[in-house]
Parts: C-alpha cells; structure tokens; sequence
C-alpha cells in the first residue's frame, strides 16, 4: 500500500519579504514589481528531497502547475491531479483543494506558505485530516509549521517509514498585516489543526508582545552602543529588542523591519534585501539581530531582506545577537535556528555564539543545524 501525500503550495508565499513588504496578502503584483522572486517551489523542493528514498511508496495527489504539480513531477514523484488551474492560483483553490484532497483520503496534507495559508488550510480541513507546515511565508506564529523545509521532510519520512508519531492538535494564529506594516502586532488564533507531534522539528507558536523587562533592555542596548564601531555600517534587524537599541540612540526604529545606522545616525530605513546587498558592496558591515520569542529563530522568520548571499558577505564574526536571559530559558535549552533557504551556509552558522544577555554581559547560546538532529 501506497502512502498518500497531499501537496498544496502557495506560489506567492513569502513574496513580500525581501522587499520589506511584511506579507504577501493582495501584494503579488507590487513585489514582483519590486524585484521579488518566488521561494516556496524551491522551499518545498527542499522538503520533498527528503522523500526520495521513498518515492516507490509515495503517491502524491496535489494542484496542477505551481501549487504542486510541477514541483513532484520534476523529483519524479508518481503525481496526481486533482484541481486544475484556469489562472493564478487564490485563497479559494488552497480551500477548494483541501476539500478534494479529503475525498480522496490522503494520509496527510503537506502545504508550504505562511499564516494566511495555514487560515485557508484550518477554513476547509477536517477534524480527522493531519496536516503539516513548510515555512515558506514572511510571518509564520502558527504551531502546525516545521522548523524548516527539512524538518518537514523529515517527519514525512517517519510516518512513511512507519515510525510511531503521535498526533496533536496546534493553533492557526495570523496577524492584521495592514497594522503589521505599521509596526502594530495584532496575533489572533483562529482555530487549530491536528499535525505529528513531533516536537525536534515542529515549531512553537509564536510569543507575542513586547519584553517587559526594560532594565535589562536598556542594559542590552547601553552596552551594544557603546561597543559600536566607527566608520562601519550596522544593520538593524526587526524586534522590540533591537528596538530598544535604536532608542538608546535617539534614533526612530521600523519595528518590524530592517534599518541601517552609521556613525548613530538613521542612513536607511525599512530596507529591501536588493538595497542591503547595495549598501555592504563596498562598506564595512555588521548586523544586529534578536531571537523570535519562542520559536528561537534568529533568520528567515519575518527579516527576509537578511538574504544568505548578504549574511554570507557579513560573515558570522560581525553578527551581534541581542536577547534577554528570559526569552532564550524560554525556549527549554532549544538550540537557536536558522533557515536562511542555503543549507550550506546554516551550517556555517551552526555552533556556540554569543549573545549579549545584559551590560558587558552574555552567554554562549548554540545555533543548531537540522542535519545533526
């Protein structure tokens, strides 16, 4: 007997990100026009990668072109149709699909996109369906995503491999992205979806809100000031905490995007991942970036505009980690987890690194790596 995966992907997830548009959501035409390519084939790609082992005993049954028919035919996948597209793919195709995955039993339902995708999904499933998230979306809160692409494949291969997975029901949460680009962070739950309970590589729901600890904050930005050198470009990344930085500063902060600082002073604000490639061709460049509270995050959730390709021309040694003591003993000895899209380069960035946790103060804090899990 043949497992039945379901496949759905949202061809324009994440499309906003790298051009600080913070979601996708009716932004398809001005990102594209802004420079933006398409990620979630690719991200979907990567988790598939990990089935190919598998693919005598995997039948895939998703949408026709994008949203998963041109993905598992190019791996080879025994792949069959059960929506076809008249034109760009919408909100009603992803529930429409669910509906018709359902009639034909999959064993489980493996879409990429962000939140808005995951309310689609939560609108048309049942409570019987498993379901499980490639992150492929500019803000992801909801728990029923992987921790990567990888991570997603791997827990397709236990259940193939006829590993017992146990299930578990996981919050749809989703934020007013009109507010989020005004720096307001308004999350509701919208309802909740049963995944593999597989908790290495299942993320958290995302904790909301601001840190309440402002001494320890102004403590954080007091000392990474203070350490700034001269001449060098900092790029800023989102959060309350790097926030906290600009304000030591004086300096006005895009909350939820990427600002560039020189010599303390605001050089560029709300910055595209193009014009951050721009500005470190020739400049002396580090980067200050937080953790996503209870995910443990520090790239590829919400600072897409931090593309590889600029992370890589930084390089590991001028990345400055800001957190307090409380947001990472949240995260229960979980290491830090990047997914810049390149393997490679999470690789390299994998291992102990500094964060500053407090004035001339920090701890040793590791950066996983998906392969050693």
């Amino acid at each position: 007997m043949k497992y039945k995966l379901g496949l759905i992907i949202n061809p324009v997830a994440g499309l906003g990100g790298s051009v600080a548009l913070k979601g996708s959501d009716g932004q398809t035409e001005k990102a594209l026009a802004l420079g933006a390519t398409k990620k979630a084939q690719n991200r979907t790609k990567a988790a598939l990668e990990e089935l190919l082992k598998h693919r005598d005993k995997i039948e895939i049954f998703t949408v026709s072109g994008e949203m998963g028919e041109e993905c598992a035919k190019q791996l080879g996948f025994t792949t069959h149709v059960v929506k076809h597209l008249n034109g760009p793919s919408c909100a009603d195709d992803t529930e429409q699909a669910v509906t018709l995955l359902a009639e034909c039993d999959v064993d489980l339902i493996l879409f990429a996109g962000g939140d808005g995708t995951a309310r689609n999904i939560c609108n048309a499933v049942t409570e019987k369906m498993t379901v499980l998230g490639i992150p492929a979306g500019c803000k992801i809160h909801s728990g029923v995503y992987a921790i990567t692409p990888k991570a997603a494949g791997r827990i397709v291969d236990m259940l193939v491999s006829g590993e017992l997975v146990s299930l578990t029901d996981a919050d749809v949460m989703d934020i007013d992205e009109r507010a989020f680009r005004d720096g307001i962070v308004k999350a509701k739950r919208f309802g909740e979806m049963q995944i593999p309970a597989e908790l290495r590589y299942v993320q958290a729901v995302k904790n909301g809100g601001k840190e309440s600890d402002e001494l320890v904050l102004a403590d954080i930005a007091a000392y990474v000031v203070s350490e700034m050198d001269d001449d060098t470009h900092y790029i800023m990344g989102s959060g309350s905490t790097v926030a906290a930085v600009m304000d030591e500063m004086g300096l006005d902060n895009t909350l939820l995007g990427v600002d560039v600082v020189y010599d303390q002073e605001l050089v560029a604000t709300d910055c595209t991942a193009a014009q951050l490639l721009t500005l470190s061709e020739t400049q002396q460049t580090k980067l200050v970036i937080t953790l996503i509270g209870g995910q443990g995050h520090i790239f590829g959730r919400g600072n897409q505009q931090l593309s590889a390709e600029l992370i890589r021309r930084i390089g590991r040694d001028n990345i400055i980690i800001v957190a307090t003591k409380a947001k990472l003993q949240a995260l229960n000895g979980r290491p830090l987890i990047c997914d810049t899209g390149d393997s490679e380069l999470d690789h390299q960035l994998s291992g102990f690194i500094k964060v500053i946790t407090g004035y001339n103060d920090y701890v040793m804090y590791a950066v996983g790596y998906q392969e050693e899990n």
